[in-house]
C-alpha cells in the first residue's frame, strides 16, 4: 500500500508517521499492492482531525475522527475502518483478497460525528468532484456504506444513467433514477 500523509496547519513528526504505517499496516493484507492511503491531519482550535481515505480497485474506504490528540483520532479512524470492513466482510471479500479476512479487528466502530446545519443555512461550503464509475446498485450501496455517507451517486452499469442510492431512516435503501 502506498501512503500519502498530509498535515494541514500542523507539522507532523516522524513518530506519528510511523504510527500511521503501523496502524494502517494491518489492513495491507486485505488491499492490493496498488492501494493508496491518504491520511490528512488538520489542526483547528486545539482539536485535531484525522481523515483516512483508502482507494483500491475502484473502491474507496473513508473514515474521519476528531480528538484533542492526533494519536487518539488516528486510533478512532482505524477502529471505524475496521468496523466498516467487518460489517461488509462478505460483500468485500468478492472484490478484495478473500484469504486475508481474518480476525484483525476486535472493537466495534465508534461512529461518525453529525454535522448539522440550521434549516435556513443553504450556503454551499464544499464542492467535490469525482469520477463516476459504472457500478451495479449493490456495489453502489456497498461503496456508500464504506465511505460512511447517506447517499452515493454512480453510473448504473445496466442502464448507463446517473443514479443515486440513499439510506432511508428505517435502515433500508432507496434508488433515484432519472425519468425520460
Amino acid at each position: 500500500m502506498k501512503y500519502n500523509i498530509i498535515g494541514r496547519k500542523v507539522n507532523l513528526k516522524d513518530n506519528f508517521k510511523e504510527r500511521v504505517y503501523k496502524k494502517l499496516g494491518k489492513f495491507e493484507k486485505i488491499y492490493s499492492d496498488d492501494a493508496e492511503a491518504v491520511v490528512t491531519v488538520t489542526l483547528e482550535k486545539n482539536r485535531q482531525t484525522v481523515e483516512v481515505t483508502i482507494r483500491d480497485n475502484g473502491m474507496m474506504y473513508r473514515a474521519e475522527s476528531t480528538a484533542l490528540e492526533m494519536n487518539d483520532a488516528l486510533d478512532a479512524v482505524v477502529d471505524i475502518l475496521g468496523g466498516q470492513i467487518r460489517k461488509n466482510k462478505t460483500k468485500l471479500s468478492k472484490k478484495m483478497k478473500p484469504e486475508s479476512f481474518e480476525q484483525y479487528f476486535l472493537e466495534e466502530p465508534t461512529g461518525y460525528e453529525d454535522d448539522t446545519l440550521d434549516d435556513e443555512d443553504y450556503a454551499v461550503v464544499r464542492t467535490k468532484s469525482f469520477s463516476v464509475k459504472p457500478l451495479n446498485v449493490e456495489e453502489a450501496i456497498l461503496q456508500m456504506n464504506m465511505i460512511g455517507h447517506q447517499f452515493f451517486m454512480f453510473r448504473n452499469s445496466s442502464t448507463n444513467e446517473i443514479n443515486v442510492v440513499y439510506k432511508r431512516k428505517n435502515g433500508t435503501y432507496g434508488l433515484l433514477e432519472p425519468e425520460d
